[in-house]
């Protein structure tokens, strides 16, 4: 294969096998990227990429799933026709990662999920509120981003329309989500329903219009947003609400999985597929979680009789949810602090631990509290060139019944140093990676290595405290039971009482928190799968190279290698890791 590549001088170089595969792959990884950020705008926006924040395709339609199918084709195809066997093995490692990547996506098009177009759970009439509040990634600082978001919005009429239709074309087929969602998305809709403009999430933009702006663009702004609010906006979330409510709501189905729908078995295992990037079947999970749940049940045994607590461990849950001791703060600044005292303990030790550490800066903030009530503690990445820094918000809706117990420690080193901002923040800092993977995010790969930094805590200076350790194993608890859960409900006829009632048996939560907790998992199949399949792999590779390699294993090596390569499927992670292993010897 022979590839021609301009010079200064006018000269040309032939570049013959490896150099030419490696050009064309870096070409068609580019041509893919600025391809993706056309085809999903709001994908687009997230990272920073503000060229087309007017653009909300109608990807309801069968014709933009067509032309993903294509698009998806076309890259898988010219992927195929470059020579692997010629490329340097990062760039082998970039085009298995690609390939999994096609496959996926095409794999995923071929399912009836269309007929079910959105749940209470990462919706667009959720995500348009988030970036329409001016909050969220939306700029809103020139003129010219006002009148982005204004041709944006305009679309959203049509969007929800022809959801409308693909909810219909579900309900003739049984493909319906389950009543209880239902009952959490009408409420959602009706909420951005109001006949005064100025009181809706959508006015945020002009409440808060720059000062630099001309008067008689201010006023050409604020009667278009008015406009659009009264005219699309609302009746859009009053029309789905409306729909949902009157003609959906009595044909959604009282079963729980995904399992009862036709083809969701299928589906099912098409999700289990995608988020834990393995092959392993569904009942295999479940076993999982059931081993994972009575090693866990009796390491929280041991800690509970280390304390000297006589009663059950749901008696022990009770005492550590409401003794006052476990409640020491009295505003949230408290809480903020008792965070960075955590931040201030791990420092000294994470250079034992990690040859490599983030440039990007890093802060803890109290979560804002227009959407406190309803958030999990977070973890917001930062941006690649610095200017804006990595978050771990923290929500304290009452700092006085902030427990200690929850699992602060544990928490910490998920959610913030060294879960997902080291991860993060090192993946997108490292300009050698292709964009795609710069940004590339597998849940089974980031959630699994943010589990399983929890489980550093003793290497790190913390878990000296058996509450503390508590609130560690409850965390960790948590996971392994959304493997029986989620499998159980989706795949095993389990209900959703019989789930929130498996969980509050097993973890010290509250039924409201269980509820939301199962609810999400009937919202997202698969998802919750992601987080204990990957700390297991991680745990797993470990152990093996620990005992491969003997003395010669370095933790802090094996660390920076897991991280260097940014996030990728696990069997891609396992052959880079194996081969890392092998030249260690």
């Amino acid at each position: 294969m022979w590839c021609l590549l301009a010079h200064p001088a006018g000269s040309q170089t032939p570049l013959t096998g490896g150099s030419a595969s490696a050009t064309l792959l870096a070409g068609l990884f580019n041509s893919y990227w600025e391809d993706r950020a056309r085809l999903f705008p709001l994908m687009a926006t997230a990272q920073g990429d503000n060229r087309y924040n007017d653009r909300l395709p109608n990807d309801q339609t069968h014709a933009f799933r067509q032309q993903q199918v294509r698009f998806y084709r076309r890259y898988l195809n010219d992927l195929l026709n470059i020579d692997r066997a010629r490329l340097s093995t990062d760039d082998k490692l970039s085009y298995d990662i690609f390939q999994y990547e096609m496959r996926s996506r095409l794999e995923g098009l071929r399912f009836d999920t269309w007929m079910m177009p959105f749940a209470q759970f990462y919706s667009l009439p959720n995500s348009l509120g988030q970036l329409g509040a001016g909050t969220g990634a939306q700029p809103f600082k020139t003129v010219k981003d006002y009148d982005n978001w204004l041709a944006r919005v305009g679309k959203f009429p049509v969007w929800a329309d022809s959801a409308i239709g693909n909810f219909r074309q579900g309900m003739k087929a049984a493909v319906v989500l389950p009543r209880v969602l239902v009952l959490k998305m009408v409420p959602q809709l009706q909420a951005q329903v109001t006949t005064d403009a100025a009181k809706s999430l959508f006015y945020g933009p002009i409440a808060h219009l720059p000062a630099s702006f001309s008067e008689a663009d201010k006023t050409r702004l604020t009667a278009a947003y008015q406009q659009a609010i009264l005219t699309e906006v609302v009746p859009t979330y009053r029309k789905l609400a409306d729909f949902l409510q009157t003609e959906y709501l009595p044909q959604a189905r009282s079963s729980t999985g995904l399992g009862d729908v036709p083809g969701g078995a299928e589906m099912y295992r098409y999700d289990v597929r995608l988020m834990t990037t393995t092959d392993r079947l569904p009942d295999a999970i479940y076993q999982t979680g059931l081993a994972e749940v009575k090693r866990i049940r009796a390491e929280m045994e041991a800690v509970k009789k280390q304390v000297g607590f006589k009663g059950s461990l749901p008696g022990f849950f009770s005492y550590l949810g409401s003794n006052p001791r476990f409640m020491p703060y009295k505003t949230p600044d408290e809480v903020l602090n008792a965070f960075r005292g955590i931040q201030a303990r791990t420092a000294p030790n994470l250079p034992k631990l990690f040859g490599h550490a983030p440039k990007s800066p890093f802060e803890i903030r109290q979560t804002e509290a227009f959407r406190a009530a309803t958030a999990s503690a977070e973890y917001n990445r930062g941006t690649p060139d610095g200017t804006r820094p990595g978050i771990f918000y923290v929500p304290i809706l009452d700092a006085t019944k902030f427990n200690v117990t929850s699992g602060m420690e544990s928490l910490f080193l998920h959610e913030a140093i060294p879960g997902h901002h080291y991860q993060l923040s090192l993946q997108q800092e490292n300009t050698s990676l292709p964009k795609f993977r710069r940004f590339a995010s597998y849940p089974a790969f980031s959630e699994g290595w943010a589990l399983y930094c929890e489980s550093l805590g003793k290497e790190l200076g913390l878990y000296t405290d058996p509450y503390q350790r508590i609130g560690a194993l409850g965390d960790e608890m948590h996971r392994a039971l959304r493997l029986v859960v989620d499998v159980g409900m989706h795949a095993k006829g389990m209900s959703r009482e019989q789930a929130i009632d498996y969980m509050m048996a097993n973890e010290p939560i509250s039924e409201q928190s269980a509820t939301a907790e199962i609810e999400r998992y009937l919202a997202m199949p698969g998802q919750a799968l992601a987080y204990k399949t990957g700390q297991l792999k991680i745990r797993e590779l470990r152990s093996r190279y620990e005992k491969q390699l003997g003395k010669t294993f370095s933790l802090k090596a094996f660390h920076d290698e897991i991280l260097a390569g940014g996030s990728m499927p696990l069997a891609v992670l396992e052959r880079r890791m194996d081969a890392w292993a092998a030249r260690q010897r």
